[in-house]
């Protein structure tokens, strides 16, 4: 398509406009198939994978109808609602949302919990046009009188399924039931599960069904592997594989253990932050400003970010703890190779876990290539991340010194490969490495130090933590894999 394929597809020109300020012009396929029908009105049905670029599928028609309607914002009573179902796909949502709705005058907010409930009820009160929210919080503001969802004209489902996995479809379903029956409905979702199928029977009325890039379509851009190895070789493994340019991201099932495993990585060099449900809001902010500008080079996580985690440019994923079932494998894969660029999976597997492995990824559609691994200094390493490993004394803390002097110049090993996977152009805004090959991003300025930076170092002293950069010990080896033995 032409660079106004968007304003083909009916997109008024000045968001079609805005659109290409950021670099985007080009439709994805659930966006070419959806729009023509959303922005007419209609309720739609939209079934694509995570970062297939459903976000704009909905925003698009969203602010679009907005703009042509004659209506107003006042107090409490806002003009349309997104439902998402975890805090960090909220904000991402109304980050993509706040360029179009500045070019359209249009006043937006937040609504989650994990933060105090007061600047929400103050803008609510002041007026908002759109509100993009967690069900629980919203519940909580309508109940206490703070919020009426009676003038909603536009209503949007984003992860609906995943919606469903936490447990949210009852707040979902009496929320629906507060907005006008005659308003535009828009649910998206990866599958269609039974749950999610009695919101569309009960509130879409005869919704246009569009499918593309479903959960379970292979990307063509992303390559799975399965390294074999022992169980002592994870924590040198993963220093290996992460310290590669690139960001990278690394899966564990337990909230414990991606906070043992962040801390490990940071002691051996590798800058890290963490993301899991026991992190405040705050915590969760700090974490992932870091992560998106480039100061934290490797994110931890549990499945709270399998969705709606959204960075165009992490070139590998890594699970370090194999999921459970095949949903989470691809959704936890889906954070790579986004918006067109390509990407890297690999699962750490033990001999315990070939069977567990085997029958998922059979379950995932997904034929890895499996390769045994002896140690961090293993070939494959290079081949899946390429180019000149960095490290950092203490992760996020001063660059090591080799010679001992105060210097600042950061210790380096390996080859000068070529940075693994694509650029991460497209969909994503204009987050990319640096110009000398270092991850980076250029979304923001620093942010403020991510947790556990000099309160992380003295834990690992009062631990027993080594912080030497030395090859993973039994501890590092023991505390994250395979669930561990402390609690959940």
């Amino acid at each position: 398509m032409s660079t106004n394929a968007f304003a083909v597809l009916g997109v008024p020109a000045d968001l079609a406009s805005t659109l290409a300020g950021i670099g985007i012009t080009e439709p994805t396929p659930i966006q070419a198939a959806t729009l023509p029908d959303s922005l007419s009105g209609r309720d739609v049905l939209g079934r694509g994978r995570t970062g297939s670029g459903k976000t704009y599928a909905f925003l698009l028609p969203l602010v679009a109808r907005l703009m042509e309607s004659g209506s107003r914002r006042t107090p409490k009573r806002p003009r349309a609602l997104i439902l998402a179902p975890t805090r960090e796909l909220v904000s991402q949502i109304d980050a993509s949302l706040a360029p179009l709705a500045e070019v359209a005058g249009l006043k937006t907010r937040t609504v989650f919990g994990g933060v105090g409930q007061h600047p929400q009820a103050q803008a609510l009160k002041a007026g908002v046009d759109i509100v993009v929210a967690c069900p629980g919080r919203l519940e909580d503001l309508i109940q206490q009188g703070l919020c009426d969802l009676s003038a909603v004209e536009v209503t949007i489902l984003d992860e609906a399924d995943h919606m469903a996995d936490l447990g949210f479809l009852p707040a979902v379903r009496r929320l629906l039931e507060k907005t006008p029956a005659g308003g535009q409905r828009m649910l998206f979702s990866a599958t269609l599960d039974a749950g999610v199928n009695v919101l569309v029977k009960r509130f879409l009325v005869e919704p246009k069904t569009h499918e593309a890039d479903s959960a379970q379509s292979p990307v063509a851009a992303m390559e799975h592997h399965v390294l074999h190895l022992e169980h002592h070789h994870k924590i040198p493994v993963l220093v290996d594989l992460a310290s590669a340019p690139g960001r990278t991201v690394v899966f564990t099932r337990t909230k414990h253990g991606a906070k043992a495993l962040a801390r490990q990585l940071n002691s051996k060099g590798v800058p890290t932050v963490e993301l899991h449900g026991n992190l405040g809001q705050n915590a969760r902010t700090r974490n992932m400003d870091a992560f998106h500008s480039g100061k934290a080079t490797t994110l931890v996580a549990t499945d709270i970010a399998a969705r709606g985690i959204h960075v165009d440019d992490v070139s590998l994923v890594i699970h370090a703890d194999p999921p459970a079932e095949h949903k989470a494998y691809l959704h936890r894969s889906g954070r790579t190779a986004r918006a067109g660029a390509a990407g890297t999976v690999i699962t750490l597997m033990t001999d315990q876990q070939v069977r567990d492995v085997r029958d998922l990824t059979r379950a995932a559609g997904i034929k890895p290539t499996t390769t045994k691994v002896t140690g961090p200094n293993h070939e494959i390493l290079r081949e899946l991340a390429p180019g000149e490993r960095v490290l950092v004394a203490g992760g996020l803390g001063v660059p090591v010194d080799e010679s001992g002097s105060g210097g600042s110049q950061p210790r380096r090993s390996g080859g000068g490969r070529s940075n693994r996977g694509g650029q991460g152009g497209g969909q994503g805004g204009n987050r990319s490495r640096n110009g000398n090959g270092a991850r980076g991003g250029s979304r923001q300025s620093q942010p403020k130090a991510a947790s556990g930076e000099s309160a992380g170092r003295s834990r690992r002293r009062r631990q027993g933590g080594s912080g030497n950069g030395s090859g993973g010990g039994s501890h590092s080896a023991a505390s994250f894999s395979g669930g561990g033995r402390r609690g959940r």
